[in-house]
């Protein structure tokens, strides 16, 4: 189960630098959007804010993953940012869905892993 869970957070995290370091470095061409995800592509670019810190947060959370520190921070940070690729997967472009799914199982099974970890932040005390 230790390899597996090496495995895992390792092509998490590269997955995520990889997406991370290609956008701040323009390094994968533009893909040609149409209909509803056109529209969110735009809301979601247009905001100025919005990718460049969902970005920086895939960045910092791949280096933690890569590099084995503070995964159990770094699970929790980049559950929303998942579950939102996760969403727009499935509804606006489904051919993406099979990445997605594995970021999204694959973060589960690291937090089931550090489950210890967060005992303290779900115990009613």
């Amino acid at each position: 189960m230790k390899i597996a869970t090496i495995i895992i957070r390792t092509l998490i995290g590269l997955l995520l630098l990889f997406v991370s370091i290609g956008y701040f470095l323009n390094l994968m061409p533009e893909p040609t959007t149409t209909g509803d995800f056109k529209a969110f592509e735009v809301g979601a670019v247009s905001s100025v804010y919005l990718m460049p810190i969902a970005k920086s947060i895939e960045f910092l959370c791949g280096l933690s993953f890569v590099f084995d520190c503070y995964v159990t921070l770094s699970s929790l940070l980049i559950l929303p940012i998942i579950l939102n690729i996760l969403f727009v997967d499935y509804y606006l472009t489904p051919q993406a869905l099979p990445i997605s799914i594995f970021l999204f199982l694959g973060n589960l099974f690291l937090i089931y892993k550090h489950w210890d970890n967060y005992k303290r932040i779900f115990s009613l005390k």
